[in-house]
């Protein structure tokens, strides 16, 4: 009996060991395909998600000289030219900045040719002929000559923002750019346009505060032309507009720059529209010292009326060239009249 337990015990070491033995053995490899390699890159180019803020159109960003001719769009198609529709017209374009002048010279051309397409269309014809300038910008000097463009205006309209905006446009456009700190009267002017050097990668000369604006622009050519640069804008004084001493300092400055090697292509004014009529005034100002040839006509997006346009091609015989419609750098924008037209008159925003 004792001999037959043993044997089972032995049965059962046996087995144990038989199953042991068998977990131990080593799974033949599970056999995985190659993967193709992977590209070195993926994407060449990553795009940004797109915008949920739509940019805002022209119209958009002259909402309130829009508004000012909301009552000349509800006449709609009349074709009409009654005293009354007449005085609509009146009181839009006079509340528009546009001027008593001006608007009594568009007046006596409705009443004379009518309106045949309807008020609304009729007064776009006069407007849209009120703004038919040559307004082309030049960049080109005669050869071996440095393109200038010069910038007056009166403190606080703008003028050092512009030179910086464009400045950095034309950088953008691969121009190489000098900008000349002219305007050494005021301390604040010159470290403006040291940061849009910086900015812009645009070279920059500058003086100490109180030095001669003209040997400032003088210095200035002199470093263009070695180092062979495309374009120089130079800001000037725009202190006490009314002073002789200041409009004799402007002429000074365009002769220093219209002399070899430099040429002035643009003198530039830079009006600030919310000041309305009174721009007219200190344009008239700099007419005879600085020779404009060109409008920058900045805050036109904000509570400006846009009449004020109008009004000065039609009294200065001077084109608007540029316009600011916001704060960034490309808000500066080459005025289109068919785009301005289009959005103080037309229906849609």
């Amino acid at each position: 009996m004792i001999w037959w337990i043993g044997l089972l015990l032995v049965a059962v070491v046996v087995t144990l060991l038989v199953v042991r033995r068998r977990r131990r053995r080593v799974r033949p490899p599970v056999l995985v395909p190659e993967r193709a390699p992977m590209p070195e890159i993926l994407v060449e180019e990553v795009e940004a998600p797109p915008s949920l803020a739509e940019e805002p159109s022209f119209a958009q960003r002259l909402s309130s000289s829009r508004s000012l001719f909301d009552r000349v769009r509800s006449l709609g198609a009349r074709s009409e030219l009654s005293e009354d529709q007449l005085a609509v017209v009146e009181e839009v374009l006079l509340r528009s900045d546009v001027g008593v002048e001006t608007t009594n010279a568009i007046l006596a051309r409705l009443a004379e040719s009518g309106a045949p397409d309807g008020v609304v269309d009729a007064l776009r014809r006069e407007l849209r002929a009120s703004l038919d300038r040559p307004r082309e910008v030049r960049r080109e000097a005669d050869e071996g000559r440095i393109p200038v463009w010069l910038f007056v205006g009166v403190n606080g309209v703008g003028k050092t923002t512009s030179i910086g905006k464009l400045a950095y446009q034309e950088t953008q456009a691969g121009r190489r750019v000098l900008l000349a700190a002219g305007d050494t009267f005021r301390a604040a002017a010159a470290d403006q346009l040291t940061q849009w050097a910086e900015r812009t990668g645009a070279d920059v000369v500058r003086a100490e505060e109180g030095a001669d604006p003209g040997s400032v622009v003088h210095d200035a050519l002199g470093r263009a032309q070695a180092r062979e640069v495309d374009l120089v804008l130079a800001d000037t004084a725009g202190r006490r507009v009314n002073s002789s001493n200041l409009i004799d300092e402007l002429a000074k400055i365009r002769r220093v720059a219209d002399r070899g090697p430099g040429q002035v292509v643009e003198t530039f004014m830079v009006l600030d529209a919310t000041t309305g009529q009174n721009a007219l005034s200190q344009a008239r100002e700099f007419l005879a010292a600085a020779q404009v040839s060109g409008i920058i006509l900045t805050k036109l997006d904000g509570t400006a009326r846009g009449g004020i346009v109008v009004a000065i091609e039609r009294e200065l015989a001077i084109p608007v060239k540029f316009v600011g419609v916001g704060e960034r750098a490309m808000d500066l924008v080459v005025f289109d009249p068919d785009v301005f037209v289009d959005s103080l008159l037309g229906t849609s925003g």
